[in-house]
């Protein structure tokens, strides 16, 4: 192991760093160890030592910080954060770092995918006449199964309570996830709305760091609620759109205000108003609940989905640890983009297959698009995993629907 000298130091990169943090005083950081203690995958790979990486930054050692694999290994799930006594975010550190980068040198196909939402609106880059396609699709399909022939996807509706926005994979792979949805809506009566405009809620920039990108591809929905005059933002099951939709609405934001709230939230209301009722004999088998970062450590959401999963399943076997102090699934912080990491997306992911193998659990609930990708390609690697089936909680809700009666 080579020495460190102390004249390759460069005091004011520590500085440059706080600069991006507005200021941040890293003299908070007590050295301690508690980040990596906390950090679910600092024994699992390689250059996965957030107290490393972050003495790194405060002892000025700048081209070591830009060469650190950590700054892409990272999944910024904040576990670390949740352990300092100090409160030090590490995962606001590596954020604000890699939104210093060139933006043509970024990993995978993160840039790729900023680019294309920024161009076309949607991060799966699907065509104007496409998305209204697929609607009218879903909406057909809503006719049939619901017996309403005059059923109709509440389009651009000004004034609407809700403003609904999705992911684009529930356009481009997964409309079955979105007619779940929209069904669940239609049965509670609610006063919702979909736009044609803006609709895709996720922002890959929440990963990259690069401040211009993220406001490019949110600005413009956050603009549209106002547009339509909504009184609430529902945002669907997907962490890093939540996150992205709420921390960005409080960071930049400055016109008309109106609360952002999660899918589960909205929907756990709708069962204790009896909006939406659900048979507790529906579902049988044993149910574990995964707890998305973006939603439950980085924005407090993790009570009102388990209050919802007990109103209507007997069986359900929390994780341990579970809530805030859950462990991130592997595939967050952008690793889902970056496939030249999949051997440690692989390998972190093992530690949330022994969580979901420890509950027995046939069914695992997994409220967020990105994590559910990453959860379907743990089935593929780890047999063990293969035994338990991933669902968002909507469709095992349509599963437990009780159908009103017909007038």
């Amino acid at each position: 192991m080579e020495a460190i000298q102390a004249a390759d130091f460069n005091p004011k990169f520590r500085d440059e760093v706080a600069e991006l943090l507005n200021g941040y005083d890293f003299s908070n950081c007590l050295s301690c160890g508690m980040c990596t203690a906390g950090c679910p995958y600092s024994d699992i790979h390689e250059n996965q030592d957030p107290r490393k990486f972050l003495r790194k930054v405060l002892l000025g050692m700048k081209d070591e910080v830009y060469a650190d694999p950590y700054i892409w290994y990272c999944t910024m799930c904040e576990r670390c954060t949740i352990e300092c006594p100090m409160n030090v975010n590490i995962a606001a550190l590596v954020r604000a770092l890699r939104g210093t980068w060139d933006k043509d040198k970024i990993p995978g196909y993160l840039q790729t995918i900023a680019n294309e939402h920024i161009e076309s609106g949607n991060q799966m880059n699907v065509g104007q006449e496409d998305y209204e396609e697929t609607l009218e699709w879903i909406e057909e399909e809503l006719q049939e199964e619901l017996g309403d022939p005059n059923y109709k996807i509440p389009l651009n509706k000004k004034g609407a309570k809700y403003f609904y926005g999705f992911n684009a994979r529930d356009i481009k792979y997964y409309p079955n996830e979105l007619q779940a949805t929209l069904k669940l809506f239609y049965v509670a009566g609610i006063d919702y709305t979909i736009s044609t405009k803006r609709w895709d809620a996720t922002n890959i920039a929440l990963f990259t760091g690069q401040t211009d990108d993220f406001l490019a591809i949110s600005m413009p929905l956050w603009q549209e609620v106002a547009d339509l005059e909504c009184e609430e933002l529902i945002v669907t099951e997907c962490g890093h759109a939540f996150r992205s939709m709420r921390w960005g609405y409080r960071t930049y934001w400055n016109g008309r205000q109106y609360p952002i709230r999660h899918i589960l939230e909205l929907l756990n209301e709708l069962v204790k108003e009896g909006k939406l009722k659900l048979d507790p004999n529906a579902i049988t088998e044993v149910v574990t609940y995964h707890d998305p970062c973006n939603t439950a450590r980085k924005e407090g959401v993790y009570e009102a989905p388990r209050e919802l999963i007990r109103s209507f399943i007997k069986n359900f076997v929390d994780m341990n640890p579970n809530g805030n102090m859950n462990y991130c699934c592997g595939g967050g912080g952008g690793a889902m983009a970056m496939p030249e990491y999949n051997e440690i997306r692989k390998a972190k992911g093992k530690r949330k297959v022994d969580q979901v193998v420890a509950t027995d659990a046939k069914i695992v609930i997994v409220p967020c698009h990105n994590c559910m990708d990453q959860f379907n390609d743990l089935n593929k690697w780890y047999p063990e995993k293969a035994k338990s089936a991933n669902m968002h909680m909507c469709s095992l809700m349509e599963r437990a629907l009780i159908m009103p009666e017909k007038e």
